[in-house]
């Protein structure tokens, strides 16, 4: 089981969200591609934050409430996103999951760079499948 690696599960090409993202562009973003949360990255694809369907209800709710102007995503994103490695192992990966909220990750490289993307679907398909041969 420990030859699992982020790199063979995660989602290569993964939808994020820019810098400067309206709330109402950010749900629309989060609705197609039928995920929780989503990476937001700047001009160079650097993870700088992390945007969950949650976020964008809270803030739908108070600015509809107050009749706020258009938010852009930097004002209610999570600006310390918790990422994995595309060397991570994924056995690391689920004991992460289990302890921490987010049930996706941004996988990046070295710089900051997003690569991929990570869904607990993933990582609970990967390890259910290396358990063949176990039952």
């Amino acid at each position: 089981m420990s030859e699992l690696i982020v790199r063979a599960l995660m989602a290569k090409h993964p939808a994020a969200v820019k810098i400067g993202t309206e709330l109402t562009a950010v749900v629309d973003i989060l609705l197609q591609h039928k995920f929780t949360g989503l990476p937001v990255v700047d001009d160079h694809n650097k993870v700088v934050g992390f945007v969950s369907e949650q976020d964008c209800l809270r803030k739908l709710l108070v600015s509809s409430y107050h009749c706020e102007g258009s938010l852009v995503v930097e004002e209610f994103m999570h600006d310390q996103p918790l990422t994995v490695h595309e060397e991570d192992s994924a056995v690391d990966v689920a004991e992460l999951m289990v302890t921490q909220k987010p049930k996706i990750y941004p996988v990046v490289d070295d710089k900051g760079i997003l690569v991929g993307l990570l869904t607990r679907e993933q990582v609970l398909r990967a390890l259910k499948d290396s358990r063949r041969g176990c039952d």
